[in-house]
């Protein structure tokens, strides 16, 4: 009894203070003029750091940081010159289009609604989180066709299966996004950051070299412990709290879930099977050491293998030709004018979103160029770097540090880029690895992905919750996710601590310690 009751005690505070994070975060501005005013407070800042000195060195150049002044006239005239290219420019808008015309025409077809409607008569209620969560993360494979495919369709699921939508929603953007570092299968972010610990590991040892799936071992193991906590949290405190927010949006335009026809089924077995082939002849492509699918290494997972710069293409593919083959058997297209209004429907219901990335993208774009990014990525590194922690106290700070620095710099390569040379040689130093401290990287990196209106794809999200509660904003979903962030860098923390306390390898030829030449 006692313990119940402090039980609804710690949940009613938990509320409380969530519900006080959504009212605050709801009455800031629009998203799209969050980031106009941060741009314009990053034009005023870059002005008045500009006639600073700083002592910092940045890695990049090796020469003491600089801040550049945005407000001056040839900044100002660049600003303006390059306006339209910046936001043409801005990576996730396209993949983010993109991918959609090809969903568009899957979803209007009735592709996917079939495809739902199946999957939901062979996936227990009860493993329903867990199986989400898990697909987000495997997501991460195909980069960032999680956050325009797993997100949405987690929502449609849960609304589906008479559950709160906003709480699909919450825990597929906490496996794609807040699970970012945990996957079973490698993906070109492994290569991509690898090359970056190697090259600051060679600031101390020039002669070191590093497996590209150093922390394969530790990510595959932090994929269930990511699906567990995520797991939890979904069921126990998110779902619980969004009992009493209502649907209010516009769920008409949702797929209307009515058992599937004999034509329903054989339509969707036809257009699966074309999708398959797809799959298994664009293997066979792959499959050949000459493959032109292939970096110049020979890999296929290199960022820079034609495969993986492709992975947003063969989505609308991989999507718009099963589509297209379900809609002409079944009769919802009747010409390809139905077609290409399905991929209209589909380009509408962004336009919310496009206007808040032509903001979004003038915003980075602003301060990247001031280095006000890279000046509190160095002097928070320096900071830690004089206080001389125990081994362990440091790894957790590198993590956390990072997690913090994730708010302001979105670009997990970008901030490696920044703090590796910094890290990387400095723990090496105290006998740490540089594989240890990209997997310490790594987890703070992915915790504070989930809570940052700065995130790319956090707009996104918004939108996404809005078709379903209407009255959704920036403090609505980061109160959703705050739990997720909060549990999952002190627990993913712990749960490094705890590996290298059992000396569990990394990854492949990874240690813990370093010892020197």
């Amino acid at each position: 009894m006692d313990s119940q009751a402090n039980s609804d005690v710690n949940n009613g505070a938990v509320a409380r203070f969530l519900n006080f994070i959504e009212r605050v975060g709801n009455k800031l501005p629009d998203p799209a003029m969050i980031f106009l005013f941060s741009m314009l407070l990053i034009w005023v800042l870059s002005w008045i750091f500009s006639s600073t000195q700083f002592e910092s060195i940045d890695p990049r150049t090796g020469q003491a940081i600089v801040v550049h002044n945005l407000l001056s006239g040839d900044a100002l005239a660049g600003f303006l010159a390059s306006m339209v290219k910046t936001f043409t420019g801005f990576a996730p808008l396209g993949v983010v289009l993109v991918a959609m015309l090809g969903v568009g025409v899957a979803e209007h077809s009735g592709y996917i609604n079939a495809g739902l409607k199946l999957m939901l008569k062979r996936t227990p209620q009860s493993l329903l989180t867990p199986s989400i969560i898990l697909v987000a993360i495997v997501s991460h494979t195909a980069t960032d066709a999680g956050y325009v495919l797993v997100i949405p369709i987690a929502g449609v699921i849960y609304y589906a299966m008479g559950r709160h939508p906003l709480a699909g929603i919450a825990a597929a953007f906490a496996g794609v996004s807040g699970g970012f570092s945990a996957n079973f299968i490698p993906g070109g972010i492994d290569p991509l950051l690898q090359s970056f610990t190697q090259s600051a590991a060679h600031i101390i040892d020039p002669q070191m070299s590093i497996n590209p799936l150093n922390n394969w071992f530790f990510t595959s193991a932090s994929s269930i412990f990511i699906v567990l906590l995520g797991w939890y949290i979904t069921d126990k405190i998110i779902e619980p709290r969004l009992k009493n927010t209502p649907v209010d949006g516009d769920t008409e335009s949702l797929p209307e879930f009515h058992e599937v026809t004999g034509n329903e089924r054989k339509a969707f077995y036809a257009a699966s099977s074309v999708m398959i082939a797809g799959i298994a002849l664009l293997a066979y492509a792959a499959s050949g050491e000459d493959s032109a699918l292939r970096s110049s290494s020979g890999s296929l997972t290199d960022f820079s293998a034609p495969l993986m710069q492709s992975i947003v293409p063969l989505i609308f593919l991989l999507f718009w030709i099963p589509g297209m083959v379900f809609g002409f058997m079944v009769g919802t297209f009747k010409s390809s004018k139905d077609m290409i209004d399905a991929m209209s429907k589909s380009m509408g219901s962004m336009a919310y979103y496009i206007v808040m990335a032509f903001f979004c993208a003038l915003f980075i774009a602003a301060f990247s160029q001031s280095n006000l990014g890279a000046l509190l990525a160095i002097e928070g590194a320096e900071v830690l770097k004089s206080l001389a922690l125990p081994s362990g106290i440091t790894v957790v700070g590198i993590i956390f540090l990072t997690a913090f620095v994730n708010l302001f710099v979105g670009s997990s390569s970008a901030k490696w880029a920044l703090l590796g040379p910094i890290f990387v040689p400095m723990l090496m130093q105290l006998g740490i690895s540089p594989d240890l401290s990209q997997a310490a990287y790594r987890v703070g990196d992915s915790s504070s992905n989930i809570i940052t209106p700065l995130m790319p794809y956090f707009p996104l999200v918004v939108v996404y919750c809005q078709k379903y509660v209407k009255g959704t904003g920036i403090g609505t979903l980061i109160a959703i996710m705050l739990p997720y962030s909060i549990a999952f860098l002190i627990g993913w923390s712990l749960f490094l601590l705890a590996y290298w306390g059992l000396g569990i390898p990394l990854g492949l030829q990874s240690s813990y310690e370093y010892l020197g030449m």
